[in-house]
């Protein structure tokens, strides 16, 4: 069975979420990206929680279903914040359940530490070492990864409170760290080119904060595998059935490049080395992106591939090339006039991006959207790169000329999209 999963989003209780967050429209718009695994978000947060009772049964195999059949995994995600090594360290992990029963025995320990339910991403005092020796006190078969590996606030490497390796963070219980999260600012190819990641896998996903499609499932993960939890586990562990993943630009990541956005100072690692990592404009330290970080802990050149290399794929999601063609907000009724017309024509937006033949694309939409959606699957679409807190924007035009509109994670449509349903 071929299995489209993104593994991370977060639910309406985490901080700067869309507050239309549902079940039902987690499970709308994941059909009409083409996924068909999701992970829950934020199962530790009690009315969180109580809604996923609700909205999905059990039937043993590790994989929650909705009302309509449509599969989730439990799924949450923590903020360890501590000292270590005479340093302050903050990392965000993500947590991994295979039912409801190991949830609660999750939240009843984590109540010994702190509160759940101001939060959906709750933050607490204790170490990543600490973390592994609760979840394994548990069950075995919690999978803990570090979420989002390289963002330099709240990754494992990151620049601002990371360690340089998984050993160094979690000390003897890395043995039972099997995977990191690369995030939105890195590809796996930039984590080739760091010999002692040899052995973890390579997780992608969203992150999402809202359930729009230019969010969920920007990036995810291809399982070749049965629908259990079993199966998931050894696809993370083991690599078992793990086929690729799909990737946002790394360019088009917040932290990709190193910068202050006060000064509107971007800056390639070369740059900024030069600079000792000093704003040129204003003097205080800059924000050190993903490239810089990676190029700190490389020890191979770019375009190095393992041996065990699970391949990858670049892509933009559907709704933002149709907005920078066009001129036009992601969010805008045109934009959502086009996307749905182009959804409906091929059966999901994946098929759009990835399946559909480029004749037939051709015929169902403008030839600039058609030729901008053939040159995204073919990798052809360059950056303008982001930097501290700042999203890359990809350029649609043949003179350099960024058309896309910068919105917020949370969008109002309401007005926008009424009528359009329609077409799905």
């Amino acid at each position: 069975m071929k299995i489209l999963a993104d593994l991370q989003i977060h639910s309406r209780f985490s901080r700067a979420t869309s507050s239309a967050i549902t079940i039902a429209n987690l499970e709308k718009y994941a059909k009409i990206k083409g996924l068909n695994l999701l992970g829950t978000g934020d199962f530790t947060h009690p009315k969180w929680l109580a809604e996923l009772r609700s909205e999905l049964k059990e039937d043993g195999s590790g994989i929650l279903t909705s009302k309509s059949g449509f599969r989730f995994v439990l799924q949450g995600e923590i903020s360890n914040i501590y000292s270590q090594d005479g340093k302050g360290r903050r990392v965000h992990n993500l947590l991994f359940a295979r039912n409801f029963e190991i949830v609660e025995q999750i939240n009843a320990a984590l109540l010994k530490k702190g509160r759940l339910d101001y939060d959906g991403r709750p933050m607490f005092g204790f170490s990543c070492i600490e973390l592994v020796e609760m979840m394994k006190e548990i069950d075995d078969g919690i999978e803990i990864v570090p979420a989002h590996a390289w963002t330099p606030w709240y990754g494992i490497f990151g620049s601002m409170t990371g360690f340089d390796s998984v050993e160094e963070c979690f000390q003897e219980k890395s043995k039972h760290i099997h995977a990191i999260e690369t995030g939105l600012s890195s590809d796996p190819a930039m984590n080739w080119r760091i010999s002692k990641l040899d052995k973890y896998t390579l997780l992608s996903s969203s992150d999402a904060h809202s359930f729009w499609p230019w969010r969920l499932g920007r990036e995810f993960n291809v399982f070749n595998m049965g629908w259990s939890y079993d199966d998931l586990i050894g696809a993370i562990r083991k690599g078992e059935g793990f086929a690729e993943t799909i990737e946002m630009w790394p360019h088009e990541g917040k932290y990709h490049y190193t910068g202050h956005r006060a000064c509107n100072v971007v800056l390639s690692p070369q740059e900024s080395l030069k600079l000792k990592n000093v704003c040129p404009k204003c003097k205080t330290n800059l924000t050190v992106g993903v490239a810089q970080r990676v190029e700190m802990l490389a020890d191979r050149p770019e375009g190095f591939v393992p041996a065990n290399a699970v391949p990858f794929k670049n892509l933009i999601p559907l709704s933002e090339v149709i907005a920078g063609t066009i001129g036009n907000a992601v969010s805008s009724k045109q934009v959502w006039h086009e996307y749905y017309k182009l959804v409906n024509e091929f059966g999901n937006e994946l098929n759009v991006l990835l399946e559909a033949e480029e004749s037939k694309i051709k015929k169902a939409t403008s030839e600039k959207i058609a030729e901008n959606i053939i040159k995204n699957r073919h990798q052809k679409i360059p950056f303008k790169p982001g930097y501290d807190g700042v999203y890359g924007v990809p350029i649609f035009d043949e003179d350099g000329k960024i058309k896309y509109k910068e919105e917020k994670d949370e969008i109002k449509t309401k007005v926008e999209q009424k009528g359009l349903d329609e077409f799905w």
